[in-house]
């Protein structure tokens, strides 16, 4: 923050979310946003980083040389199962929002960029694998990847701000399951297309066409239980088919 370096712990839970505190100023910090909201730095926001929520099977064929973190050994037991996701989704939620036409804990991709917040349910997204849409004051488009399960956002426009024609998915099917083995076609192969000829990538690169190396810019996108999207963003949108 500002040039210096902040040391983060877990602080408590608010309304199920995440609180940090860091050592250096004693601010409380949310997890959803990055915004401190108490202390001597209430007010900042730390700068978010894009990130991707990705199978690791995807995530390998990507980054064949990449590294993963390793357990700690001493405290393995302490740590969720992998399937804490399907027990989360039965708990209790301490907020609620009636009359919104989500459950609590449904799950939906969130974004926060260009003017405004927009919460797009993530089945819905799986489902119709390729969505075309407008956040604020920009046009984006969200991407089922190639393992049918990971999904990445862009701006509908290339990196030297021209607008994007329509882009269509490929007729090639998802798949369920991926050969980390086969890393080529994974990485290269295009999953989508647009109304001017081109071919792209689920890294937003045209892999053909007159854009050929021209690259989409990512859009920040948090995966989140609607009750917590909600409550941190609540002028939201939601995306229906």
């Amino acid at each position: 923050m500002e040039g210096r370096t902040l040391t983060f712990h877990l602080a408590g839970i608010n309304n199920q979310n995440f609180l940090m505190r860091d050592d250096e100023t004693g601010s409380y910090w949310q997890q959803i946003n990055g915004l401190a909201v108490s202390g001597p730095l209430t007010g900042k926001q730390l700068e978010l980083v894009n990130s991707d929520e990705l199978t690791f099977a995807l995530w390998k064929s990507e980054e064949p040389g990449g590294f993963v973190l390793r357990p700690v050994t001493q405290f393995a037991k302490d740590y969720d199962a992998k399937r804490w996701d399907v027990r989360m989704a039965k708990a209790r939620t301490v907020i609620d929002f009636p009359g919104s036409g989500l459950k609590p804990r449904e799950l939906v991709l969130g974004i926060h960029a260009f003017g405004a917040s927009r919460a797009f349910p993530i089945e819905l997204v799986k489902a119709e694998k390729l969505v075309e849409d407008r956040v604020g004051t920009e046009p984006v488009v969200l991407l089922l990847g190639p393992d049918g399960e990971s999904v990445r956002v862009f701006q509908a426009r290339t990196q030297d701000g021209v607008a994007a024609a329509d882009f269509y998915r490929t007729g090639a099917e998802p798949a369920k399951k991926i050969d980390t083995a086969a890393i080529s076609p994974i990485v290269h192969d295009p999953v989508m297309m647009d109304s001017a000829g081109n071919s792209w990538n689920f890294q937003g690169c045209a892999v053909s066409g007159p854009l050929t190396a021209t690259c989409l810019k990512p859009v920040y996108v948090i995966k989140d239980y609607w009750f917590d999207w909600r409550n941190y963003n609540p002028r939201t949108t939601v995306y229906k088919r």
